[in-house]
């Protein structure tokens, strides 16, 4: 018979603990242990005892993926889901997570697909009306408001379904356990109970998670590696663009992410990033285009700076979607290394459309878009830049070139400011390639 003991966990990490301590030695947090009751099991293995084979003579199996009717979306899970696979999907609140697995949900209905959506968080006539303002397709999908893991399972096993959907995972819980719904031996449990039964009846399930105010997937890290796919939808909430982006897929590469843009109608693929991006583009000082890099696709994106005479002691460095201690460090840089002083000017950068950029050839970018501002000279509207920066103001190469440079190529773009020695074949741009900070802004203006 199963017996209870207490284990006390953190709940930022998971560590498990046998006793009560103030810090947590793996993620040094204090006051995140608490104490759970964990089941123990006399019961020992199956008693199933099987042959080994040799990898040698395993022929390799060719998933049958089911595509989820979105090029974006399959783009990013490696060419569509893989059965008996578990997905995780995880993003802010109000990013569109909900609307982005409802939408997948009818495409694979309009293929005879039969989904299970199960729904903690809301209840079933409040699905339909999301539903009904999607216009999707209700055909195959049936809704469950359950939050019990085992009644979840032993309906889905009765019902077999193509796909299973959780939303969300910090709703579930297990009977069997004493611990609140959302709490870190809860999660990890029914986790691991979904793998399970993915991997037993081969139904492919996508579990919806929150992320904590760090950015992370609310719970233990063992529930990123419990799952074969992990997801994160990012952007800005107020804004119309939506990344949804791979960060493990044990069926294809993480070096893909999609791009949608929110509508009345849910979330619409992009086709053409770098189009749309710069719509809307303003012909001004402060304002540069960077050929940016999201997994493999390059797409252009407009970087905006706004320098300002300062009126108290410390200048002020803020930024939209981009490193604010890498912008306190280029400023520094640039005052040293050229002749801006930016000692008493309050610095702003913006990159356009929501997006958040972390690459280091975003460095060059974002010097020449300062400086365009602090000179309030306009730089050519035909140029694109890109480059690393180092703190002795030198200018060092970045890769994929030639995919970045085409891309700008084709939207009409004459000159391209880049770092290092690059080798470029087959573009017609006029190539400039500086040293130094110095050299780029005798170029740029």
């Amino acid at each position: 018979m199963a017996k209870s003991s207490s284990v006390f966990m953190c709940s930022n990490c998971g560590a498990p603990y046998a006793r009560w301590q103030g810090k947590c030695n793996e993620c040094d947090s204090w006051n995140t242990l608490e104490e759970q009751k964990e089941i123990i099991s006399g019961k020992r293995g199956s008693g199933t005892v099987r042959e080994p084979l040799l990898l040698k003579s395993l022929n390799r199996d060719n998933f049958l993926r089911i595509k989820t009717g979105s090029e974006e979306t399959d783009r990013v899970l490696g060419g569509g889901i893989v059965p008996g696979s578990l997905i995780l999907i995880g993003g802010d609140p109000g990013i569109g997570k909900s609307t982005l697995v409802l939408q997948t949900a009818s495409n694979l209905s309009k293929n005879n697909r039969k989904i299970l959506y199960v729904s903690g968080e809301e209840s079933p006539s409040q699905i339909k009306i999301r539903s009904d303002r999607l216009k999707a397709n209700e055909e195959n999908i049936y809704v469950l408001g359950e939050t019990e893991i085992n009644d979840i399972l032993k309906t889905t096993f009765d019902f077999k379904p193509d796909v299973l959907i959780v939303d969300s995972i910090q709703t579930v819980y297990a009977s069997e356990l004493s611990s609140a719904p959302g709490n870190v031996s809860q999660i990890s449990y029914i986790t691991g109970k979904i793998l399970e039964f993915c991997k037993k009846t081969n139904i492919a399930s996508i579990i919806i998670g929150h992320v904590t105010k760090e950015g992370a997937i609310a719970g233990p890290r063992v529930l990123e590696h419990l799952v074969d796919v992990v997801l994160y939808l990012e952007g800005d909430r107020y804004g119309h663009f939506r990344v949804l982006r791979g960060v493990k897929n044990r069926f294809g590469s993480t070096n893909e992410s999609g791009i949608f843009e929110m509508v009345e109608l849910g979330l619409v693929e992009v086709k053409n990033p770098s189009l749309a991006l710069l719509s809307e583009r303003s012909f001004s000082a402060g304002s540069v285009v960077f050929p940016a890099m999201e997994g493999t696709r390059p797409m252009l994106v407009e970087v905006q700076a706004l320098t300002s005479i300062t009126p108290f002691g410390y200048p002020a460095r803020k930024t939209s979607g981009f490193d604010a201690n890498r912008l306190q460090l280029l400023s520094t840089v640039l005052t040293k290394r050229s002749p801006i002083n930016l000692s008493n000017q309050d610095v702003y950068v913006n990159i356009i459309g929501g997006l958040n950029l972390k690459e280091p050839a975003l460095d060059l970018p974002i010097i020449l878009s300062i400086a365009s501002s602090f000179k309030n000279t306009m730089i050519d509207k035909n140029t694109v830049a890109l480059g690393e920066i180092g703190l002795s103001g030198e200018i060092r190469s970045v890769n994929n070139i030639d995919k970045r440079l085409k891309e700008a190529e084709k939207l009409g773009f004459k000159k391209a400011i880049v770092g290092g020695k690059p080798k470029i074949t087959d573009c017609k741009l006029q190539i400039e390639s500086p040293k130094t900070i110095a050299e780029a802004l005798k170029i740029a203006f």
